[in-house]
């Protein structure tokens, strides 16, 4: 996880966001990390992270079993092209069951996959290459929706 993190801090303009006891934030979110195109390192408004890492289940959102011990989740916003070729499916249309708890394996997120949306417990061998791929690409695409807001950069 620590990996992942420290990768995402090295993109260029990257904010990375770990809400911790005593912030604004609630104490489910504390511990997991939001990751933002800001260059200037302030917390965005208004815009959703491109991507997160959560460590522990949120109540709409248990399909991965991450309260068990070593368990956490990498969520990644992509492009319908990208999740069409990760998953062999339309974001919008997703069908069957999968199993969201696997390991190291890339699947649509169990709560947010129709918004295209994809993630991965523990990545590990098989998926982490892909994992940085996904979020240096979800970084470039926040810093072009960055840079068209007003033609000046500003949210």
């Amino acid at each position: 996880m620590e990996q992942i993190i420290t990768t995402v801090r090295d993109f260029t303009g990257a904010l990375v966001f770990v809400p911790e006891p005593g912030g604004d934030f609630p104490e489910l979110a504390w511990g997991d990390a939001f990751f933002y195109y800001a260059p200037d390192g302030r917390l965005p408004r208004n815009i959703q992270p491109y991507g997160t890492v959560v460590t522990k289940n949120y109540p709409d959102d248990t399909a991965s079993d991450l309260d068990r011990p070593g368990r956490w989740r990498v969520n990644i916003h992509v492009d319908r092209a990208t999740f069409r070729q990760l998953t062999g499916e339309e974001p919008r249309s997703l069908t069957g069951p999968r199993d969201y708890a696997a390991a190291d394996m890339v699947v649509p997120h169990p709560v947010y996959g129709a918004q295209g949306w994809v993630s991965v417990v523990n990545p590990g061998e098989r998926t982490t290459d892909t994992v940085v791929r996904l979020l240096r690409s979800a970084h470039d695409d926040a810093r072009a929706r960055y840079l068209r807001r007003d033609g000046r950069g500003r949210y």
